[in-house]
């Protein structure tokens, strides 16, 4: 059964249930929400759309952004995720790729896009946004009308209130329901491509092992938590967009919420403002990047009663490993290698290559990448292994491998030992190549804990001996006061780490 289906089905059940509660406090039924699904629907197929219709989508996280993507893929359309801000050539490039029929926007981008003053004040604040208004294409516009949204746009308000017609959705499930760009160049820009069956199955996968149902509110801005949720018939709390951790926190409380998602950098934040959470909380998932044991003690201490749970998972295929706090801080305190990643979900294939490349495959693996041949096994660029129980274990990225001499050390090996030092907050290693050895000069990075001694780096320097290899021993150690992250899910960016390397002196 695909996605759709299971979540217009739950509406039937339902109809009276409060499904969504926006940003700003405004509720949604189930009933609504599945009116609103089909009338958006039934007004795409007047107006034209096509089952395998690409729509590029510009919309952020809101009820109405919801509403939209669902109405479009139950249209048999396909949600196209290109982030007009990645620059114009990139855009460009991307555009070229997926070749969308249609564009939907807030009608703000559309006027910031289109008008002289707004787009100099961007361009200043490093935005470079395209012109969407002059793409060749069917245009859709989300709020009110602006100048600048194109002439004969259609109005989501105006597809929201027309006919709902009940629909079969007799589609093929296998067909592309959303295409994720995630990387590459612009010479060769790389697309996700998921079905509804795979993102039904990725939604299973989190049912399966994360209980949901009514009574149940879960607070995040998370689409793939979010859908298992309304799938369940439980209660989805957005929060508003541009959320302060402070305000974060208050939501959490004030709204009952019993799950949460967050990035490990952003519950940090969240717990600098309120170090208790609610009591109603049951679980905390952590996801999108790695989580230091600074951050998963924290949380454990937060909220003694919840599960905290981090999640493994890529845009190819999600979820694949779920690990609890527990777990993960017995695997640092026994100086175990590596960062446990936790049990692989039912279902989903593991091996591991020759090199130790990390290899997935399964139901919930998306169709492939735009414009290239089927995909059958997902090579990760994770290294990784099995430990004796057949849990997954992270070794590093084949990328950030650093070479020093004949010793290849991989960052990700060593990195959950040293953030577990006590006044170390979080740490990351790497390498500054030396352009006619070859070898690289090992730095390590850390960001000192509120309650960090003086002089942590030569402090560091003493310890490590006892606690990693001594061919991983940093030629150097810097302390900052943050580690540089990027995206929404905060990544670490060692591209910029490395740049703040190369002036450090530690």
């Amino acid at each position: 059964m695909t996605l759709v289906r299971q979540l217009l089905d739950q509406a039937d059940r339902t109809p009276q249930a409060v499904a969504l509660v926006a940003g700003n406090g405004a509720e949604l039924t189930y009933g609504e929400l599945r009116r609103q699904v089909l009338a958006v629907r039934h007004g795409l197929l007047a107006n034209g759309l096509e089952p395998g219709d690409g729509m590029l989508f510009s919309v952020r996280p809101s009820p109405e952004s919801l509403v939209l993507a669902l109405g479009v893929v139950a249209a048999g359309g396909v949600v196209v995720f290109a982030d007009p801000g990645a620059g114009s050539e990139m855009f460009e490039a991307r555009l070229r790729l997926a070749r969308p029929r249609w564009s939907a926007a807030e009608s703000l981008l559309y006027a910031a896009s289109r008008l002289r003053v707004v787009r100099a004040y961007a361009k200043r604040r490093g935005l470079l946004l395209p012109k969407l208004a002059d793409l060749p294409m069917r245009h859709l516009y989300v709020g009110r009308r602006l100048p600048g949204v194109p002439r004969g746009a259609l109005s989501f308000d105006a597809l929201v209130r027309g006919d709902a017609p009940a629909a079969e959705l007799s589609g093929d499930p296998d067909a592309p329901a959303a295409v994720i760009f995630t990387s590459g160049t612009t010479a060769n820009p790389r697309a996700v491509v998921h079905t509804q069956s795979s993102l039904a199955a990725a939604l299973d996968l989190f049912r399966a092992r994360l209980p949901l149902g009514p009574g149940d509110v879960v607070h995040t801005d998370q689409l793939m938590l979010g859908l298992p949720t309304l799938i369940s018939g439980a209660r989805w709390s957005m929060p508003p967009l541009f959320c302060s951790p402070a305000d974060f926190a208050r939501q959490l409380r004030e709204r009952g919420a019993t799950h949460t998602f967050c990035v490990p950098v952003h519950l940090a934040e969240v717990l600098d403002e309120e170090p208790e959470l609610p009591e109603s909380l049951r679980y905390v998932l952590l996801g999108a990047a790695p989580a230091p044991a600074g951050v998963l003690r924290r949380a454990v201490a937060a909220v003694p009663a919840a599960e905290v749970l981090s999640v493994y998972a890529m845009t190819e295929i999600l979820p694949v490993a779920i690990a609890s706090a527990g777990e993960k801080l017995t695997h640092i305190e026994t100086a175990a290698d590596g960062d446990l990643l936790g049990d692989p979900l039912p279902g989903v294939g593991i091996s591991i290559a020759h090199d130790g490349e990390l290899l997935l495959s399964g139901p919930n693996l998306c169709s492939g990448y735009l414009g290239d041949e089927p995909l059958k096994e997902l090579p990760t660029g994770d290294l990784a292994r099995l430990d004796e129980q057949g849990r997954l274990v992270l070794v590093g990225r084949k990328k950030d491998m650093l070479i020093r001499g004949k010793f290849n050390l991989y960052p990700g090996l060593y990195e959950p030992a040293i953030a577990a030092l006590d006044g170390v907050a979080d740490a990351a290693i790497v390498g500054l190549p030396d352009p006619e050895t070859g070898d690289e000069e090992v730095v390590l990075a850390v960001v000192g804990a509120p309650d960090a001694p003086a002089h942590l780096a030569e402090r560091l320097h003493r310890l490590l001996p006892d606690v990693i290899d001594h061919d991983a021993l940093p030629d150097r150690i810097i302390v900052l006061p943050d580690l540089p992250r990027s995206g929404r899910g905060r990544k670490l960016d060692r591209d910029r780490l490395r740049e703040l390397a190369q002036g450090g002196n530690a």
